[in-house]
């Protein structure tokens, strides 16, 4: 949301202020503890129940760790592009495509999947929601309870992830990509 000329003090800094606050995921308590003002008092100024006072924005923008003017400021316009480190586990390499929201939701990944992944465990996971993978390059297996598929480059599989499922490669590397939410990315990207 743009700031716009005819925007007050008071509801840009009310603006800025939950802003600040969702990109740094925490909770009105936490930024009510650190900024020693009541949470009541800290709810009715992000809503606008109640007026902004000057003695509020040193401690709320040291709560936030930003300085008064940037608090005060309208938002920088964000960077798009996503630059998130790549990550390995169990024989994958991962590339964040999406950010981390505060609220969680779901999220892209480029996977690498070595070679040697080729054996699934004793025991395949299952956890809440569904799984979208498309096949980037290479052949992927991919177990569904009972059933066995491979997974040819430019196809896509959607599926319930209360289904015991499983994935790797059949014969080489396979390069995908995953759109998790957070059940799956804790199950398949954290190991």
């Amino acid at each position: 949301m743009e700031a716009t000329s005819a925007e007050t003090v008071d509801v840009r800094a009310r603006r800025r202020l939950r802003e600040l606050r969702t990109e740094r995921g925490l909770t009105l308590a936490q930024v009510a503890e650190r900024a020693n003002i009541d949470l009541s008092t800290l709810s009715r100024l992000e809503s606008g129940k109640r007026r902004l006072a000057l003695d509020h924005i040193p401690a709320l923008a040291a709560a936030l760790g930003v300085s008064s003017d940037d608090l005060l400021s309208s938002a920088p316009s964000p960077d798009p592009r996503v630059r998130s480190p790549a990550r390995r586990c169990d024989g994958m390499t991962m590339w964040p495509l999406t950010r981390r929201g505060a609220a969680g939701g779901l999220h892209a990944f480029k996977i690498h999947i070595s070679a040697r992944k080729r054996k699934p465990p004793e025991k395949l996971p299952v956890h809440e929601g569904h799984d979208w993978i498309y096949v980037l390059d290479g052949r992927l297996r991919l177990l569904l309870g009972e059933q066995s598929y491979v997974i040819e480059p430019g196809e896509a599989v959607e599926f319930s992830t209360w289904t015991p499922h499983w994935f790797g490669a059949v014969d080489g590397p396979v390069e995908l990509i995953m759109i998790v939410g957070p059940q799956g990315e804790r199950i398949h990207l954290h190991g």
